[in-house]
């Protein structure tokens, strides 16, 4: 099981093209609050012929946050860059000049075997030049990913390929607009994405192959406001945790809190967990009544569910 903290606290990832001058301002001002981190976007949120006005723009946005931080001291999330091609990393890194020391690392879309050498090798280069590690965090919603026949062998290769680089590896992240697209799907606001099977059974499948290993992110909601697009984001929320995915991407700041009360661990969970965790070691039993009498804590089954839940509460807060 992954036990580091830092893949648990990404939180809801707010994702925001690069290109958006405003976002300094915002930053400086907290208008998001404190609890979130950030994804600034080169890929699909920007048309192909503005790329490198995007970039001249993020790197400009990082120089100025970094400016001002030393002057000021505001709330910095973790931040992220989604990159279009492997070649962007070292030369954005390259750019950014002291400024790069805000970058926590780059997010790798539809992350596939066709590309995956390329990115591990890169990710490698740049950890070998720095101090302080750069994360990578792949996103699985290549098409490659929807056919059955190969699906498993896919996703088994691509994990023996991240396991050479696991302790880079922050979060394995699911695109479920990019794989709702391929079949035509789009989900309204009052359905979970657990629904369209054919997606859940892909999303099943990575937890399957990477969850015991890896934090796994829950996939965009696209509704923000308007009818429904509360209790829907709930429904969807406690559909993620009861499936295994921890933290969750966000598309507009409405979003943030109510993934982080999602995660926040109830009280009587963290309580049975602890007391999972310092089970006395010289008692014959190996199970007994939880905390409130409600249920049966076992040792043997519940200690990784215990120490995930400790994690969780670290993370997000008890309720």
């Amino acid at each position: 099981m992954n036990h580091f903290l830092p893949a648990y606290s990404v939180g809801p990832l707010l994702y925001c093209p690069a290109n958006n001058k405003g976002i300094v301002n915002s930053l400086i001002q907290e208008k998001f609050g404190r609890q979130f981190s950030l994804a600034l976007c080169l890929e699909d949120t920007i048309q192909d012929n503005c790329v490198a006005d995007a970039e001249n723009i993020l790197i400009s946005s990082l120089q100025a946050l970094y400016a001002q931080q030393a002057q000021t001291p505001f709330f910095l999330p973790k931040i992220f860059i989604r990159v279009r091609t492997w070649e962007q990393i070292k030369s954005l890194l390259d750019r950014l000049g002291n400024s790069r020391a805000l970058v926590t690392g780059f997010n790798i879309p539809k992350f596939s075997l066709e590309n995956a050498d390329a990115y591990i090798s890169a990710f490698k280069d740049i950890n070998r030049q720095s101090s302080e590690p750069f994360y990578m965090m792949p996103i699985f919603e290549s098409p490659s990913m929807i056919h059955l026949k190969n699906r498993a062998s896919i996703l088994y290769e691509l994990k023996g390929k991240l396991d050479d680089i696991a302790q880079f590896v922050l979060n394995i992240r699911v695109g479920g607009n990019d794989l709702c697209h391929m079949f035509g799907f789009r989900r309204h606001s009052n359905e979970s994405i657990y629904k369209i099977r054919p997606v859940a059974n892909i999303f099943s499948d990575i937890i399957t192959v990477f969850g015991m290993d890896y934090v796994v992110s829950g996939p965009v909601y696209e509704y923000y406001n308007g009818k429904n697009w509360d209790s829907g984001l709930r429904k969807e929320l406690d559909d993620d945790r009861l499936c295994g995915f921890i933290g969750k991407t966000v598309i507009h700041p409405n979003q943030i809190p109510l993934v982080n009360e999602a995660y926040k661990t109830p009280l009587k969970d963290y309580n049975d967990a602890k007391a999972i965790l310092d089970w006395d070691s010289s008692s014959p039993s190996l199970v007994a009544g939880s905390i409130v009498k409600e249920r049966m804590n076992e040792y043997k089954t519940h200690y990784n569910w215990a120490l995930r839940t400790l994690l969780l509460a670290e993370a997000y807060g008890l309720k």
